[in-house]
């Protein structure tokens, strides 16, 4: 991995930790709601999570086909005064969410940790099916650009022959790690320029994971270290020494 860089001005806008659970038929969203009680001090702000899940598929000689939608209330979100941390209790798993200003990973990590143990107490999850960190970055590069490699070094490449310009891109790579068993899904998009910006917003948003079946115990706080390695060698083997001047 490369020398990590602590930066004053760190182009982080959201992180988040996830963990998915398998719990016992007996938990439901009445006992989930007292997780609020261990923590309504530090996280007041308590609200409904609703989830919905809808689609449809097309059969050959038939037009789409719309499918049945389902969905409802799965879990809470608990959200601190001031709006930058929320923590998710849901029938399938547990998140903690952190908005910037970003701190440093040991404090998401210490954070995150002691809300899982009260989630742990509560929900009393049989099994861990995934663990995940995402952070999602905002890099807004200077106007006027070149080229995006002078920032960027994944980027998508436009066949010579044709027009050059690019008003915008959304590019996904999924990158599996076989050494940690991880798969990396590295998102890029360019966000709309506003009329006289003197930037370009670049989002750089990087979700590692690992599923299997784990015990719900300490050792799966090895695994997100194993995690946040990954993720930070996608950053910082990303950008370039003009980008990190950015951050500086």
């Amino acid at each position: 991995m490369p020398n990590l860089i602590r930066f004053p001005h760190a182009p982080i806008t959201e992180a988040l930790l996830d963990i998915r659970v398998k719990l016992p038929a007996r938990i439901d969203l009445t006992i989930l709601a007292t997780f609020h009680d261990a923590v309504k001090d530090r996280y007041p702000l308590k609200q409904e999570r609703v989830s919905w899940k809808g689609g449809f598929q097309i059969k050959p000689g038939a037009g789409p086909e719309m499918l049945p939608s389902s969905g409802g209330p799965d879990g809470y979100l608990f959200t601190s005064a001031e709006g930058r941390q929320i923590v998710q209790t849901r029938l399938d798993g547990f998140t903690f969410n952190r908005l910037k200003p970003y701190d440093k990973w040991e404090a998401l990590r210490d954070e995150a940790r002691e809300l899982w143990q009260q989630y742990v107490r509560i929900a009393q999850p049989e099994t861990v099916t995934r663990l995940a960190l995402r952070y999602i970055n905002r890099i807004e590069i200077p106007l006027p650009m070149k080229d995006f490699k002078e920032y960027i070094l994944t980027t998508p490449e436009i066949a010579p022959e044709i027009p050059q310009g690019l008003g915008s891109f959304f590019m996904r790579l999924v990158i599996p790690e076989p050494k940690t068993q991880a798969v990396a899904v590295v998102t890029e998009m360019m966000e709309p320029i506003a009329d006289a910006s003197k930037t370009l917003p670049l989002i750089l948003d990087i979700d590692v994971f690992r599923e299997a079946a784990f015990d719900v115990n300490d050792r799966i706080w090895e695994i997100f270290e194993s995690l946040r390695n990954l993720k930070n060698d996608i950053f910082f083997k990303s950008i370039t020494p003009k980008a990190k001047e950015l951050f500086l």
